[in-house]
């Protein structure tokens, strides 16, 4: 049986679109995450991401060998200077999956959940799909840049809050439960009971073969694979609690 990735994080490959844009930079869709951190690994090429919080724009330079991530909240649009490929680590894998991820869609589209969903599915010829969809959502993004961050992160809730309920349960199944087995695995190491180390294993993911129409780029995503499924208990040995309110 293949186990989860370590951490219960997503891995992908990613070529970051050269598409030119409005603004006459090449690069991807601008979006946030409203509970997923992401990392970039650089492997080629140079570029940047561009970001907008509470605190303000920045352009972050991207070179071979940089690592860079933040947080939820972050809106982000990678720009590429030329062969920009990086290696994306997302926490709480399955969760951008899931559609943790909103576009920087102008206003009035973020309103209508209908035009939303239009204007960020992938019908007919992906590419030119793909590339119109960066380019709405480029619109927002620049506007977004003059003000009205709060009034983007109340759409952004407001169009995936209908969508909570599942999310709880893949950080339940995903991150939670790895964090949970760590914690099992050291109760055992401190009672001297070494029965885990007896079950060591390799698993492996093959790259996969044929790469999709992403938000930043041509994207390969490895496979998520099945979490065990047992119910999770905590350090005390009591069945773990159900709603996350409960947890904190």
């Amino acid at each position: 049986m293949v186990t989860p990735l370590p951490g219960g994080v997503g891995i992908s490959g990613l070529i970051v679109y050269d598409w030119e844009a409005a603004d006459g930079l090449c690069g991807g869709t601008p979006h946030m995450h409203l509970v997923c951190s992401e990392a970039y690994v650089v492997t080629g090429g140079a570029g940047s991401v561009q970001t907008l919080t509470a605190s303000g724009f920045a352009d972050t330079p991207l070179h071979p060998g940089d690592v860079v991530w933040f947080t939820p909240g972050t809106i982000h649009r990678l720009v590429n200077d030329g062969g920009l490929r990086l290696v994306v680590l997302m926490q709480n894998s399955g969760l951008p999956e899931a559609g943790d991820a909103v576009f920087t869609f102008p206003a009035p589209v973020l309103a209508d959940p209908h035009a939303y969903q239009a204007a960020a599915a992938l019908t007919g010829d992906q590419a030119a799909a793909a590339r119109r969809r960066r380019d709405l959502a480029l619109e927002g993004f620049l506007a977004l840049r003059e003000g009205g961050l709060r009034e983007f992160h109340i759409a952004a809730h407001r169009l995936k809050s209908e969508l909570l309920d599942a999310w709880w349960t893949r950080w339940r199944d995903g991150p939670l439960a790895a964090a949970v087995e760590t914690g099992r695995q050291l109760e055992r190491l401190k009672a001297g009971d070494l029965s885990h180390l007896g079950h060591g294993e390799v698993s492996r993911l093959e790259r996969p073969e044929h790469p999709l129409f992403g938000m930043c780029g041509l994207l390969h995503p490895y496979p998520v694979p099945a979490s065990p499924t047992r119910p999770l208990r905590g350090a005390s040995g009591s069945p773990h609690l159900r709603h996350s309110k409960e947890l904190f």
